[in-house]
């Protein structure tokens, strides 16, 4: 069998005919299917740029120019690799015209898993030039709350919540339970599995990056299921809301400025004088202890009226603690909400508004057709067991998240390259007006 490198150097004498031209035209012309012109002009101004500041460290290193040079480094890369295989298919399909069969044969073989791959790189290449989440690096909170549908919702809220803490222990990765809070007079045994009627939940997720490997499960989550309670078998529909907010990394020094809660141009940064501080007596189970300490901790930021009250620990230093985390990433999110409002105003007025909000049911669990569905990206499994147990079926739905997130990315770039493209053709016709 001959090897594909072998191959492309047959290619390369071939692509010298007159008619190996007329199918590197139309290989190309495929290829630009898979990437819109507006981006693949943006991918390479951009790997312009990054050659040249690359040429500029070569002789003379300089510590800004070598970050931004990183900066572009992932789309240089990403070009160069699509640009690569698109020349490959070129090659490729001009030995389709070779009167050796077995070469025939063998270009035929590797064109259709260039093809292939070339769609795969065309979407990363789209991917690497969306703007990359500022928080995409940071640990994160997963906060869930029982929404609409009573008692039901709450025993769900903690199935969903046991969900990701035990997806985040087969994962390897390391969390702390921030805040664990059940009603009063809940019966842990009517729930699905032992569930407990959850009032609120917030699990710390410590890793690197975790913001970013869980952004695409914040919004409502719908349980469709019969409640053990339930003497007719009438099925029961409740919702969970699970917000995903940034948090800080364990050393909080490594952190760039923008992102220190010690920075007072971070968004994290919050003004102690600006939030009050009340101690309470922790409610619920506890014994004598809840009945002489003041251990529970309630802090509200009162510019924005965000309040926040945390009694999980004994200890009122630790409350404290976990409160003022919580505290800072609420309202670290609040402030990027509020100034990305600009960006989306743009992206709505070419797209249509489906922002993610916490409104929005994204996904369902049906308990009896055992299937689970998320909304965005379509994608139906079944085995909703295995999802609950945070097994390997969840690893399917939240890719396919990811991937609709990703996609909904290239289309807003999309929109707005187009946009900002055809600016000076109006500010033109403008001044030929006058």
């Amino acid at each position: 069998m001959l090897s594909s490198q072998w191959v492309c150097r047959r290619c390369l004498n071939a692509l010298a005919q007159p008619r190996s031209r007329q199918f590197l035209r139309l290989a190309s012309t495929d290829t630009h299917k898979n990437l819109p012109p507006v981006l693949l002009q943006r991918a390479r101004n951009i790997t312009a740029e990054h050659d040249k500041l690359a040429s500029a460290l070569a002789s003379d290193f300089d510590s800004g120019i070598a970050k931004r040079a990183g900066e572009l480094s992932r789309v240089a890369n990403a070009l160069k690799e699509w640009e690569a295989a698109q020349s490959s298919i070129a090659e490729l399909t001009d030995l389709l015209q070779s009167q050796d069969v077995e070469l025939r044969q063998l270009a035929k073989d590797e064109l259709s898993t260039t093809n292939a791959k070339l769609g795969t790189l065309a979407t990363a290449l789209s991917a690497s030039l969306t703007p990359r989440d500022p928080f995409a690096d940071m640990p994160c909170l997963l906060e869930v709350r029982p929404g609409p549908g009573g008692m039901e919702g709450r025993y769900f809220a903690d199935a969903v919540f046991r969900m990701y803490r035990q997806y985040c222990s087969r994962k390897g990765i390391r969390v702390n339970v921030l805040k664990y809070e059940t009603v009063d007079g809940g019966d842990t045994s009517i729930g699905g599995s032992s569930e407990s009627p959850l009032q609120e939940a917030v699990l710390e997720v410590l890793d690197t990056g975790a913001y970013d490997q869980f952004r695409g499960e914040a919004g409502m989550h719908r349980v469709q299921r019969v409640p053990s309670t339930e003497t007719s078998g009438r099925t029961h529909t409740s919702a969970v809301a699970v917000w995903v907010l940034p948090s800080f990394p364990e050393n909080e020094n490594d952190m760039p400025n923008e992102q220190s809660f010690n920075d007072p141009n971070s968004i994290f940064y919050v003004d102690p004088r600006e939030v009050k501080e009340e101690k309470m007596r922790a409610s619920g189970a506890g014994g004598q202890h809840v009945n002489k300490t003041e251990s529970a901790i309630r802090l509200t930021h009162e510019p924005t009226g965000i309040a926040v009250s945390m009694q999980d620990s004994r200890s009122q230093h630790r409350n404290r603690q976990a409160a003022w985390t919580l505290l800072r990433s609420r309202i670290g999110q609040r402030r990027r909400e509020e100034r990305e409002e600009e960006a989306w105003a743009l992206r709505n007025s070419v797209l249509s508004k489906d922002k993610i909000t916490r409104g929005n049911k994204i996904r369902t669990y049906n308990y009896s057709q055992d299937r689970c569905t998320d909304h965005r990206s379509g994608l139906d499994v079944h085995n909703l067991p295995d999802v609950l147990e945070g097994g390997e079926t969840l690893d399917k739905v939240m890719e396919s998240a990811k991937d609709w997130l990703i996609q909904r990315e290239i289309e807003q770039l999309i929109a707005e390259e187009e946009e900002t493209s055809k600016a000076p053709i109006g500010k033109a016709a403008k001044k030929g007006k006058r």
